[in-house]
């Protein structure tokens, strides 16, 4: 079995031994569309994070039996040309979600806790010269009894909200889908959310209903000293919105996705008056090293799996 992996730098050092146990493997850091034809011609399987798979691709591997998809979301595989050719196509789910959960209040926290202001005051020498044993320069807030608003429930923001009930947070939130299910949390519109939470987080994905979801104008709404978290997918949020209101108004924005990434310079975002309001990491929710782990497992299972069913 030929196993081509695309875009190893992805996973970090997570060891990728244990696919050289399922045949001869080729593995490139990362990989060029002007690469790929190349490196996936003679593969059986491919393995990819997020290099993009066309019908092309497809078209010209002749013995390319399975798309490995080291990730949830599929969309950089033509599922559609895949099917017609009678490629398999598998995913990983449910990885990350603790992952993502504990990013999500460290984000939370880092912002609500004034932790950029605090550290910095301490490691400026200035606690030193302070004639009382404590320094209140930044007030912040406990999260028990407030409102904490979820925007996609699905398995991850379920997760955020049992956790954050157990901080005392009232929780609710706003479906993306428009599915109707049995939650024990209070459903609410879009509009009510934003007016009226303390804490909004994201965990849906991008779609038709969710693209640019949160503009300047739902922003505008949000209460004052709100924290706005991102962990669902860049373009859900308007990047642009965020860097103008972030200097207008006491609101704070926790940011793990873009809709480029890397982000591009000059990007808004790098350059606001108030940066103490924004906290932004490249995307690493997802990537524990107990999540990176299951991942690389997940994948290798799946190969096995298809394998053994062929």
């Amino acid at each position: 079995m030929q196993i081509v992996i695309l875009d190893a730098l992805t996973y970090g050092d997570t060891s990728l031994e244990g696919f050289k146990t399922l045949g001869e493997v080729r593995t490139y850091a990362t990989t060029t569309p002007e690469q790929m034809l190349e490196r996936i011609i003679e593969a059986d399987v491919v393995v990819t994070n997020k290099v993009v798979i066309t019908e092309s691709h497809m078209a010209t591997c002749k013995r390319l039996k399975l798309i490995c998809v080291a990730a949830t979301g599929m969309n950089n595989v033509d599922l559609e040309a895949a099917k017609a050719r009678g490629i398999a196509v598998r995913n990983v789910a449910g990885y990350s979600s603790d992952s993502v959960v504990q990013h999500t209040f460290s984000m939370l926290f880092y912002l609500l806790g004034q932790s950029r202001y605090y550290d910095d005051y301490v490691k400026s020498g200035a606690w030193q010269q302070s004639p009382i044993f404590t320094h209140v320069g930044r007030p912040f807030w406990e999260l028990a009894g407030k409102r904490w608003g979820i925007i996609g429930l699905g398995a991850i923001g379920r997760k955020v909200a049992h956790a954050a009930q157990a901080f005392g947070a009232e929780v609710c939130y706003a479906s993306t889908s428009g599915v109707v299910r049995e939650e024990p949390f209070a459903r609410v519109g879009l509009e009510e959310l934003l007016r009226t939470c303390d804490v909004i987080s994201i965990h849906a994905p991008l779609s038709t209903a969710t693209k640019n979801l949160l503009g300047y104008a739902q922003l505008a709404t949000c209460k004052e000293g709100a924290v706005v978290l991102n962990l669902g997918r860049g373009g859900i949020v308007d990047e642009a919105a965020v860097a103008r209101i972030v200097d207008e108004r006491a609101l704070y924005f926790g940011l793990d996705v873009l809709e480029v990434e890397p982000m591009k310079s000059p990007h808004p975002l790098l350059y606001v008056g108030h940066g103490e309001r924004l906290y932004i990491t490249p995307h690493i929710a997802w990537t524990s090293i107990e999540a990176r782990g299951r991942l690389i497992a997940l994948s290798i299972q799946n190969i096995k799996e298809f394998y053994a069913l062929s």
